[in-house]
């Protein structure tokens, strides 16, 4: 069983403007030390950055009229890093491997954001033959013609009617869809707004990668000062999470899906 939410969810945009301001920030050094958190409903974004560099507030703004567009919905409804590169923070992590479920949900995600770039979330459960969407602002009809043919006829679309979502009627708070994003790989920390030092974004993005690799569950643990995690050493595992990260376009573009 899986529930995928797309870039329109209101934790979705929170993610995404938290990602804007981490690429801002490295867009100004190589390598800053920034964590953000993000809160935002009904008109009103609040941003709180613990931060090495000065990311200025104009181009914050910007980012955050970019990608933040309540109108678009009805009303309705430090230390530790000096000279080397070591693991910033304490965790668990697990990388599974993604699973057939997963991928046809997340492909089902993205057809109707295609068409339909404002708030949803959809459950998959192959087991039960379920798929359930949740759209905002779509006629049944309209999303029915977006899913694959298997799946056309007894999907179950909008089951309280059509309705409108978003910011104005509900909240959105950084890694607060980590399920939606990890799947069953979900264990502690969060994946967006931290820069790349954190565990919670380079060590899940490796356990994430050698998963899909090996096909098998990869379960790590690390403590902050660590110079090696898994047998590698952390600046390997940061150097791989950037690759990763810039192959996507940035953190804001992690932030649209996830790992999955």
């Amino acid at each position: 069983m899986f529930e995928k939410v797309n870039p329109g969810h209101p934790d979705k945009i929170a993610d995404r403007i938290a990602g804007a301001v981490v690429d801002l920030a490295y867009r100004m050094v190589e390598d800053p030390l920034i964590a953000v958190e993000v809160l935002i409903g009904h008109g009103i974004c609040t941003i709180i950055t613990e931060s090495s560099v000065d990311v200025p507030g104009e181009e914050v703004g910007k980012a955050v009229a970019r990608i933040y567009l309540p109108n678009r919905q009805d009303a309705h409804l430090a230390e530790n890093q000096l000279g080397k590169i070591r693991c910033g923070d304490n965790g668990i992590f697990k990388g599974m491997p993604v699973t057939l479920e997963q991928s046809a949900l997340r492909e089902i995600a993205q057809a109707i954001w295609e068409k339909k770039q404002c708030d949803g979330k959809y459950i998959l459960d192959n087991y039960r033959h379920r798929l359930v969407i949740c759209q905002s602002n779509a006629e049944d009809l309209e999303i029915r013609a977006l899913l694959p043919v298997s799946y056309m006829r007894d999907a179950k679309i909008n089951p309280l009617g059509p309705w409108t979502g978003g910011t104005d009627v509900d909240t959105g708070a950084t890694n607060r869809k980590l399920g939606s994003d990890m799947g069953d790989a979900v264990t502690g920390g969060g994946l967006h707004g931290k820069d790349l030092s954190k565990a919670d974004v380079s060590v899940n993005i490796y356990a994430y990668l050698k998963a899909q690799k090996t096909g098998m569950p990869v379960e790590l643990s690390c403590a902050i000062g660590d110079e090696t995690v898994d047998g590698k050493p952390y600046a390997e595992i940061v150097g791989m999470a950037r690759e990763f990260i810039w192959g996507l376009g940035g953190f804001e573009k992690f932030a649209e899906w996830g790992l999955i």
